[in-house]
Formats: structure tokens, C-alpha cells, sequence
């Protein structure tokens, strides 16, 4: 979501987003013009007209699980904010019976919360990381 109208957001998928994420993004790009959502989450700039970059991911309770705000100056990266929803996802359907070790991946191992992980987080952080 972004105060750019749907156009631009056409525009921005068609040229650039699908060369750097294989398939397209899988969810709908929204429109925020006149900033009110951009408002709600502190990153509408009234004066200038604009928003700080910023990705919020929202649980279908309408949680707030994660989120990211950044300067202009800095790039986001799609692939990971994809990662990040995949992550959640699995650990929501698990119920929190598994939890995800930094830079997870689908596919690759899981932790499982618990008294026995305590202090070991490092031993599958290592095996599952060596190789990536």
C-alpha cells in the first residue's frame, strides 16, 4: 500500500517487481492516497505529502506480527518480506508448536519451543545456516 494510485502500482509490478520476484507479488498492492492508513500507522508525512517506507504484516485477527519502516534512501527487499509472511504463516498454523530460526526458509528445519531448546537455538541456527 502506498499513496501511489492503483496505475502506478500496475505500472511499478509490471516493469519492475515482476523481473525481481519470480511469479509476481501474491497479494494485491493497495492504494493510499490521501495517507489515512499511512496516518493510522505514524508513516504519512501531511506536510510533504508522503509516506516513509513501510511494511507492516497482519494476521488475519488484524495483528500487527511484524513490521519494518524505512528511509527513502533505503531499498526494501520483496524476497525477504515474503520470507517473513511465509514464516509467520507456518507458525501460526502450527499453533506456536514450531518457531523459526533466523533467516528460515520454507523447507528447511523448524525449532520446537520448548525447555530442551534452551541454549541450543545456536546448534540448528548452524546446520540449517553453513550451506545457505
Amino acid at each position: 500500500m502506498s499513496i501511489d494510485s492503483v496505475f502506478v502500482h500496475k505500472m511499478w509490478n509490471d516493469n519492475e517487481l515482476s523481473k525481481m520476484v519470480k511469479d509476481g507479488v501474491p497479494f494485491p498492492m493497495l492504494s493510499d492516497a490521501g495517507g489515512r492508513v499511512g496516518t493510522a500507522y505514524g508513516i504519512y508525512d501531511e506536510d510533504a505529502g508522503v509516506e516513509t517506507r513501510g511494511r507492516f504484516i497482519i494476521d488475519p485477527e488484524g495483528v500487527v506480527q511484524g513490521y519494518e519502516v524505512l528511509t527513502p534512501p533505503v531499498g526494501r527487499n520483496v524476497n525477504e518480506s515474503l520470507r517473513q509472511v511465509r514464516a509467520f504463516q507456518l507458525v501460526r498454523e502450527s499453533k506456536g508448536k514450531e518457531a523459526t530460526p533466523s533467516g528460515w526458509k520454507p523447507g528447511k528445519l523448524t525449532l520446537k519451543p520448548g525447555p530442551d531448546l534452551v541454549g541450543k537455538v545456536w546448534e540448528v541456527w548452524k546446520t540449517e545456516m553453513a550451506f545457505d
